[in-house]
């Protein structure tokens, strides 16, 4: 990965320190990010196998990117901003994770280690490899200093709450604005829009929103929602507010709650496919449209749309596509010059990723040079938080993924949760938009008939 040319300034230079190492940085963006374009491609390494672990999703929904920062640890590198002077470091290695010992557990044990059955039955053996794997086990070790206190709590009580400001979840701000019903919206990420503004682009999607489309006060952004609970004073969404001022939990009452969290980056079956360099469709169109930041080379592998809309916007920033391969197919009349369908992907490299083969359509194995392989596959619905609320999810077999079942205006099993967009199942961009606009008429008329003492 490397800073493009021709990126436009993106903020304040600063440094941080890496294990004693001073690396550049740029305030404010994420941590990982910095980190990867300073070319510190191996971030911690994995818990068992000690294999090289480096950020794959840049949204929080994996756990490769987890680094110790400034003595806490287990954080999510991704999603922290980058600050001056900020001291990270490596997880999980000895002596360090460029050059880990505990590597060669991945050597000896190609077919898989199961320590619960190693030395078991042998005196003594066996109780010294029970201390050892305990000795091994876990991820990070505990922080420098003790916990602070509790978070401050934060009441706040409104009509509706809607969680997810991409596509869905704006459309559906605009019509509660429009009907002037309160409303709060909760964002995890620091500004508005989603994949309108750092997605893969799609011919027909909605602009990105203007500033100033909705009302200050009826949004939060950098709020993570933790969970939708139930007291004695009614349902709420737990959140963690990051945004202005100290910290705090935050209570979101309300009377309706409209779920528009989107999808996690999945990951595709292939061998390497945790090497360093590995990365979601998601992460490659952040990062560049974001941040200026991309493979020199790259190899594309999954299927739909998002494959060859990836690789043109690769293109158009200046990485060279050395693959599109189409798991799927059939490889549409325009696709990008050199796509092909084929199958058995594979990710080369040691530490990081050096190259990607693939086998072609007439069985022949084909392996090109590349520093990234860009995962483009729809996304996996964050059903989480709409079943905890009570709604059903089912198995979407044509879709291969769990899903929230909703009607055609997003409502659920339970009465006031409402959802739209990629919760439901991979969409365009247009069409989460409609489905947050018809969740949100369905929403107020629900809320119209609950006020005259009808049926909501």
């Amino acid at each position: 990965m490397r800073r493009l040319p021709d990126a436009a300034s993106r903020g304040k230079s600063i440094t941080m320190d890496l294990e004693g190492e001073t690396v550049p940085a740029i305030e404010g963006e994420p941590v990982a990010c910095s980190l990867i374009a300073a070319g510190e491609s191996v971030l911690a390494r994995s818990i068992k196998y000690h294999r090289a672990r480096g950020p794959y999703c840049f949204s929080g929904a994996c756990s490769h990117c987890l680094m110790r920062v400034d003595g806490l640890p287990n954080v999510y590198t991704c999603r922290v901003p980058a600050r001056q002077g900020m001291k990270l470091e490596r997880q999980n290695a000895y002596p360090s994770a460029k050059v880990d010992v505990f590597e060669a557990i991945d050597w000896f044990f190609p077919k898989g280690l199961d320590h619960h059955e190693m030395f078991a039955g042998v005196p003594v053996a066996e109780q010294v490899m029970a201390k050892v794997a305990r000795q091994l086990a876990g991820l990070g070790l505990l922080p420098t200093a003790p916990a602070p206190e509790r978070l401050p709590v934060e009441t706040v009580r409104t009509r509706v709450a809607v969680v997810g400001a991409g596509a869905a979840g704006l459309a559906a701000a605009q019509v509660l604005a429009a009907q002037n019903l309160p409303f709060l919206l909760l964002e995890r990420d620091n500004v508005l829009g989603g994949r309108l503004l750092s997605g893969v682009p799609e011919a027909d999607a909605p602009p990105p929103p203007a500033e100033g489309l909705l009302a200050p006060e009826r949004v939060r952004t950098r709020v993570t929602v933790i969970g939708l609970f139930d007291d004695e004073e009614g349902r709420f969404l737990a959140a963690v507010n990051e945004g202005t001022g100290e910290p705090r939990l935050l209570r979101v009452y309300a009377e309706r709650f409209l779920l528009a969290p989107g999808g996690h980056p999945p990951m595709l079956p292939f061998e390497n496919n945790d090497l360093p360099g590995v990365y979601a469709s998601h992460a490659a169109s952040l990062l560049v449209r974001r941040y200026g930041v991309a493979p020199e080379v790259a190899a594309l592998v999954g299927s739909g749309p998002e494959l060859y809309a990836l690789a043109r916007l690769m293109t158009e920033r200046g990485t060279k596509v050395a693959a599109v391969v189409d798991l799927k197919g059939p490889v549409p009349a325009d696709a990008p010059a050199g796509a092909v369908q084929g199958s058995e992907p594979k990710a080369h490299g040691h530490n990081a990723v050096s190259g990607f083969s693939y086998q072609d359509a007439s069985g022949r194995r084909v392996k090109v040079a590349c520093d990234a392989v860009l995962v483009a596959v729809a996304p996996s619905p964050s059903f989480e938080l709409a079943r905890q609320g009570g709604a059903k999810v089912e198995y979407d077999e044509a879709r291969e993924v769990f899903a929230v079942v909703a009607d055609a205006e997003g409502r659920t099993e339970a009465a006031d949760v409402y959802v739209a967009g990629d919760v439901r199942g991979a969409r365009s961009a247009a069409q989460a938009a409609a489905d947050g606009r018809r969740a949100a008429e369905a929403l107020a008329q629900s809320l119209t008939r609950a006020a005259v003492g009808g049926k909501s």
